[in-house]
């Protein structure tokens, strides 16, 4: 009898299991919930066991890089699953009845993908739903953009008060959303796919098409997505974004221990299951208020990808793991129409999206804005009235027309993102046309690229306003011409090289923190998002640097795209990191910064396939790796990320060879020690037969209209008192 209820005992938890046990089948990837915590699980194909894992802390896991197909089911405990299906990473999905779902039309819901996966979304109308259908935009990231309360660094609301409808989805893994987050995988740049399709078919959209908006995460997630080409997509505008990863994450090589690295670990933690003091916490306040499906949908979050380790094993380039991660190699695939705006002294992000540019070769209705600034400045007021524009033209399909009403709010948003006063928006030509025709004919005739130089000098000190603009059919622009300045004895820059022999400096991690990063301050407190940042500039110490001037140039000398420092170098060590850094020293005895680069030596192997426009890439491949030969001259190439920047006449060009940090205010290089000699000295030669030189992408005949700015003042380059560098020689 006692043998029977054990088996009946056994059979019932068997049969509990089985029915708790959940296998779904997703984009090259098993997924199970339902399982025991810890239980060993098994995924089998036609008998043969082809991968095993252990259930996560919820009874969730994931099975990932599965070949497509069916036949796959999932034994735990002795309890086999049913057979599933492993769907292929194409665009298109196995059924486009997934799309008839019908979402709130105003407020917080859930959208299910193709494999069945519910994302968070939160819907905000610019009016009531009978007033509708609405223009309408998608802003999608990893952030909290579906927390009712507000979208976490999202900017809808600026989107409802221009008459948009917005639909802030969290990504797969995040917040309420389930299964499990994964740096841009595939999976979430079709869950996009499916999000525009999805939110085309509601009533209250017009047009039966979205487009899309956001700023850095959200303007970065918007090139993925719009790359699957989902049918009912308008248009785009990605706004302060990067071209690849790695010159954010690696730049050089060299791992940004600074924002790069801190962001990423943010990422892991809103990647944990919603807690009082983990996971994304407005998802925890909605499982306190009863939100079952949230609370179902933390179950495989204990899966995702643990973006940190992820980075440190890709150190070296993986074109497997690192160009489906790289806008650069794919926005060739974008058809819509894209608005794209950054900047060269973007604190966050860098200054490389300009590198996107020409890859954006399958739509021709494609305008970009680079200026100098902060992370912010692509909502720059000439910046936001070409955005307005376009999306009205794109997305709305109407004439832009600004109501008093939202221009007289603009004061009020200015100073809640940049804690900056008195901001207005200027006049624009486009919105001045008569009809939409003619304002789509005017906005169509625009050159696709527009410079904004001197931004901070246009009006007050530090506000949001260029000195003047220029216009280019391409970029780099095609009258551009590089120009070398040879680095020389005495710490000379001079146009031709006429011998001499090198300076040595001491190789050190550079002791100068980066400047503190407080985010928006509210009222100008001295953070960078506002008119008169705080910049903790310093100089190298005695020693620690080589530095070379140049004499006072005869006439403006423009400077517009990505530039290289070309040394030839010695070294104790055997790999060391290096920084250029490139600034004005003006004729008021003031000094602006303009761009920095980086390099670590034993990637200075050039990947001509990863030209970045005007200079070619180091390659990042372990294979291509090389030390540095001891007692030997070799050349390197130290790549200065883009500038757009009018050095004035009587200025005079400075470059400074150094140790990565300190010139940037929230990237940062802890790690950069890479020799067991510990503080080796470099040497740069300086000769006829070592030739070393600093070349710039200059574009002749485009001077500046106005003066010198003021110092301080443009936003995102500080400027500083000049103090000569002596370079000094130490011995082995």
């Amino acid at each position: 009898m006692l043998a029977a209820l054990c088996v009946i005992a056994l059979l019932t938890a068997e049969a509990r299991a089985a029915a708790s046990l959940k296998v779904a089948g997703s984009v090259e990837q098993v997924q199970v919930t339902g399982a025991e915590p810890g239980a060993k699980l098994k995924l089998m194909r036609r008998g043969e066991v082809v991968a095993k894992r252990n259930a996560g802390s919820l009874g969730g896991q994931i099975f990932r890089r599965v070949a497509p197909g069916g036949g796959y089911t999932v034994v735990s405990g002795g309890v086999e699953s049913k057979r599933v299906r492993v769907l292929t990473p194409r665009s298109r999905p196995p059924s486009k009845s997934i799309y008839q779902q019908d979402l709130p039309a105003g407020g917080y819901g859930y959208l299910k993908t193709r494999d069945g996966t519910d994302l968070a979304i939160n819907v905000s109308l610019p009016g009531p739903p009978e007033d509708g259908p609405y223009p309408t935009l998608v802003e999608y990231s990893g952030y909290g953009y579906a927390n009712p309360a507000g979208p976490q660094s999202g900017i809808a609301p600026v989107a409802n008060i221009l008459g948009f409808a917005v639909v802030d989805v969290n990504m797969r893994g995040t917040g309420c959303s389930g299964g499990a987050f994964d740096y841009f995988e595939r999976l979430q740049s079709l869950d996009g796919y499916d999000v525009i399709e999805t939110v085309a078919r509601q009533s209250w959209v017009a047009n039966d098409k979205v487009g899309m908006l956001g700023i850095s995460y959200g303007g970065i997630s918007q090139l993925f997505v719009a790359a699957t080409r989902p049918p009912s997509l308008a248009a785009i505008t990605p706004l302060s974004v990067l071209d690849d990863s790695r010159t954010t994450l690696y730049p050089g090589g060299i791992l940004n221990t600074g924002f790069a690295l801190e962001w990423a670990a943010d990422r892991v933690d809103d990647a944990k299951p919603a807690g009082p003091d983990s996971g994304q916490g407005w998802a925890w306040t909605r499982i306190q208020n009863g939100d079952e499906v949230c609370e179902k949908n933390q179950d495989l979050h204990p899966a995702a990808v643990d973006v940190i380790a992820k980075t440190r094993r890709n150190d070296y380039y993986r074109p497997a793991i690192a160009d489906p991660l790289a806008p650069i190699k794919f926005v060739h695939k974008i058809e819509v129409p894209v608005f794209m705006a950054c900047q060269w002294t973007d604190e966050q992000t860098g200054g490389h999206c300009p590198a996107l540019t020409s890859h954006f070769t399958g739509t021709d209705r494609k305008w970009f804005t680079f200026v100098n600034g902060t992370h912010i400045d692509s909502l720059d007021p000439e910046t936001f009235n070409r955005f307005y524009d376009f999306l009205e033209l794109y997305v709305a399909e109407r004439k832009p027309q600004l109501s008093q009403g939202v221009k007289d709010t603009a004061p009020l948003l200015y100073n809640a993102f940049m804690g900056i006063s008195g901001v207005q928006l200027p006049d624009d030509p486009i919105q001045a046309e008569p009809d939409y025709d003619s304002a789509l004919a005017a906005f169509e005739n625009l050159r696709p690229v527009r410079v904004l130089f001197d931004n901070g000098a246009g009006g007050a000190v530090g506000r949001p306003v260029p000195g003047f603009e220029r216009s280019f059919t391409s970029f780099p622009p095609r009258r551009m011409t590089p120009r070398s300045w040879y680095l020389g004895r005495g710490g000379s820059l001079r146009d031709k090289s006429k011998g001499g022999g090198a300076d040595k400096f001491k190789w050190a991690p550079d002791a100068r923190p980066p400047t503190d990063f407080t985010g928006n301050p509210g009222s100008g407190s001295g953070g960078l998002w506002t008119a008169s940042p705080v910049y903790e500039w310093t100089q190298h110490p005695p020693g620690r640097a080589l530095s070379y001037v140049s004499r006072k140039l005869k006439e403006d000398t423009s400077v517009l795209g990505a530039g290289e420092v070309q040394a030839w170098v010695r070294s104790s060590a055997r790999n060391v990191d290096l920084q250029a850094t490139i600034s004005e020293v003006r004729p008021d005895g003031k000094e602006t910064f303009v761009q920095s680069g980086w390099l670590r030596t034993g990637a200075r192997k050039l990947d001509r396939k990863l030209s970045a426009l005007t200079t070619p890439e180091p390659s990042l491949r372990r294979k291509d790796a090389r030390t540095l030969p001891k007692g030997r001259w070799v050349k390197v190439r130290i790549p200065l990320y883009y500038e757009g920047h009018v050095y004035r006449a009587g200025s005079r060009l400075r470059v400074t060879v150094s140790a990565p940090g300190g010139d940037q205010p929230i990237w940062a290089f802890a790690e950069t020690s890479t020799d067991p000699s510990g503080q080796p000295w470099v040497a740069i030669a300086h000769s006829r037969r070592y030739p070393s030189r600093l070349v710039l992408p200059v574009v002749p005949g485009l001077g500046a209209p106005t003066p010198l700015p003021p110092c301080p003042g443009l936003r995102g380059q500080p400027c500083r008192d000049y103090e000569p560098f002596e370079n000094k020689t130490f011995k082995r």
